[in-house]
């Protein structure tokens, strides 16, 4: 499974850990992913992603999944969101 937020697409950067006698040692430092997820009102059952804390904070202030979805380009989205906005617009074609 790879390390990177679907919303905010941070991924692992690299650096170097620095010790007190100057050696450097290669280090990996990881986003804040967390598994979350958020109640669709369109779908009627919560949707599950892996997220960073600011990518949670960007979807619940664009006003929940489902309006993050619907409003968001599709430049800004990763693969698995596209998919999951595709199936938002079917549901919601459906119960018109």
């Amino acid at each position: 499974m790879s390390r990177v937020c679907a919303v905010s697409r941070k991924k692992p950067q690299f650096g170097n850990t620095v010790s007190h006698s100057n050696r450097k040692t290669r280090t990996r430092f990881n986003p804040n992913l967390q598994r979350c997820s958020f109640p669709s009102e369109i779908l009627g059952k919560p949707v599950r992603l892996r997220l960073t804390a600011n990518g949670i904070r960007t979807v619940e202030k664009r006003g929940g999944i489902d309006r993050f979805l619907l409003n968001a380009r599709p430049a800004e989205l990763s693969g698995e969101l596209k998919a999951l906005k595709r199936r938002l617009k079917t549901v919601q074609a459906k119960k018109k």
